[in-house]
């Protein structure tokens, strides 16, 4: 008996009963406009005395509602009405705005059939009980609707009276049925009519390659900036404590470079984080440029005791500011790798020279003697990779005689 029940009065039945009664209430204004062009033409005043009538206006309304839904709101509006009422899934139905013309074709084919399918279960809604109430009872009556209801030779039958309860229940069942059927139709045509068109899935994809080039960046930025502050900030407090007691002067300046190194990352991981809080921020977060912060980084990494001696034959404050933020992030990542990989005390070379058209950036360090190793790898030369490639550039790294060397080649019109 549940089994039978369910898909007539289950949860799901009715919601979607819920949804056809909307579609009803959605088609009335159409109706109305259609009983104005129908009643003159009819020749009636009263359209809705006529069951034909009231059909014809139904007819002529419909269309009407297919050219409204051209309407931009009507799809989300719909998708959203399908998905919490008929039991769709969400991924089967587009969200934005019909574009282009099969879209919009489909869509007005979906709102008229709503109407369609509405409007007929609504008016059987609201018809369909009263008159089923009337037979159940008929029988208490002794025939008295049958005057009324206009066939007082068959109501007045007792063969009528006994079947009357029976067909005022069956008429009750066949309204649940039309009422389930039609919602299950919807349902069904739903993903075909309202889901995405193969323009939405191509503009869906392109949003979450631009979130996700985003989210990468983002990333990238947190590991440079919160990766080459820790391990700066590690072995300058390392070297401190070496010699706490022998160079205080010495102490007093790593002290001074692990304040400098702290405040300044704090302030990058907040803007990082803002971006990430706000979700709509821009692509990249701001970080130092050549020009404003090589000297600083330079000397941020000699507190922790590596010799840094730096070339610079390039104009600084001339390049690209997009370019002079990119190349001062590979500087300070290839830095840090010395830092981690070459021991305290060894002789870092940084270059920073433009030669044919293109900014060129060259880290050496002395290769370690004992290879150190990180569980899963690291990401700085991938990310350093990525920064060139980008920017229309080449990176590579790798021994070079007796040192490692890190080289990097960005042309000067390179824009994100």
């Amino acid at each position: 008996m549940r089994a039978v029940a369910r898909p007539l009065f289950g949860r799901r039945a009715r919601l979607r009963w819920i949804h056809l009664i909307l579609g009803g209430a959605l088609a009335m204004p159409y109706v109305l406009v259609g009983a104005i062009v129908v009643g003159p033409v009819a020749g009636s005043t009263d359209v809705f005395s006529s069951f034909p009538l009231q059909l014809s206006s139904f007819a002529v309304g419909l269309p009407l509602a297919a050219v409204t839904s051209l309407f931009p709101l009507t799809r989300p509006l719909e998708s959203a009405a399908v998905r919490w009422l008929c039991g769709v899934d969400a991924d089967r139905l587009a969200d934005g705005p019909a574009r282009g013309r099969a879209a919009k074709v489909r869509t007005a084919l979906w709102f008229t059939l709503h109407l369609a399918f509405g409007g007929i279960v609504a008016g059987m809604s609201l018809a369909v009980p009263p008159f089923a109430a009337v037979l159940v009872v008929m029988p208490l009556t002794a025939g008295v609707f049958g005057d009324r209801l206009g066939f007082p030779e068959v109501f007045g039958q007792p063969w009528a009276m006994a079947l009357a309860p029976v067909a005022g229940v069956a008429s009750l069942l066949a309204l649940a049925g039309c009422a389930a059927g039609a919602g299950a139709l919807l349902a069904r045509w739903a993903p075909a009519l309202l889901g995405p068109t193969p323009e939405d899935r191509l503009a869906a994809a392109e949003a979450r390659a631009a979130d996700l080039a985003v989210r990468n960046r983002l990333a990238r930025e947190l590991h440079d900036c919160v990766g080459h502050a820790l391990s700066a900030v590690t072995l300058q407090a390392g070297a401190a404590r070496r010699v706490l007691d022998a160079d205080p002067e010495f102490v007093r300046e790593a002290l001074a470079a692990i304040e400098e190194t702290t405040r300044r990352t704090v302030g990058e991981l907040d803007t990082v984080l803002g971006v990430l809080r706000d979700g709509d921020g821009p692509g990249t977060a701001p970080a130092p440029t050549l020009a404003a912060d090589l000297d600083g980084l330079l000397r941020r990494t000699r507190a922790g005791g590596l010799t840094v001696t730096a070339e610079v034959a390039a104009p600084l404050e001339a390049l690209p500011p997009v370019l002079s933020r990119e190349a001062y992030r590979i500087v300070q990542e290839g830095l840090s790798n010395a830092l981690r990989h070459a021991g305290e005390g060894a002789g870092v070379a940084v270059r920073v020279e433009v030669r044919a058209g293109h900014l060129e950036l060259t880290v050496d360090n002395p290769l370690p003697s004992v290879p150190a190793t990180r569980p899963g790898g690291g990401h700085g030369l991938p990310g350093i990779e990525s920064r060139a490639r980008v920017l229309g550039g080449t990176a590579h790294a790798g021994p070079a005689r007796d040192t490692w060397r890190l080289h990097v080649r960005l042309p000067l019109r390179a824009t994100l």
